[in-house]
């Protein structure tokens, strides 16, 4: 989380690529916060069941991305808007789903 701050606070992450680089940092954060919820589920799990544990990491990812977008308002040349957390909220709950797959199978699977 303290990545993402320090990169949320960059001036200006424009390579000059045009629709590329656009594309690449919206690829870029669909990934990090996929990943935020998959550390945040994994921390979780230990004390919490696999489902809750994932609801709650979810959550905490999701509401992270809302909080980046309002200190990306902040920084000179930057902007927050409601599309950038949806693609931030769409890369958790992709690994939400994808999570929650891998542990239904699990418990399916004969020991």
């Amino acid at each position: 989380m303290a990545v993402i701050f320090v990169l949320s606070g960059q001036e200006s992450l424009d390579s000059g690529l045009g629709w590329i680089d656009t594309l690449l940092r919206k690829l870029a954060h669909f990934g990090e916060y996929a990943l935020l919820c998959a550390l945040w589920w994994r921390a979780l799990r230990a004390v919490l069941a696999d489902e809750r544990a994932l609801l709650f990491a979810f959550g905490v990812a999701s509401a992270y991305a809302a909080t980046d977008e309002y200190h990306q308002s902040l920084v000179a040349s930057r902007h927050g808007t409601p599309v950038d957390w949806l693609i931030d909220a769409a890369g958790a709950a992709t690994a939400a789903v994808l999570i929650y797959r891998r542990v239904r199978a699990s418990e399916r699977a004969p020991a």
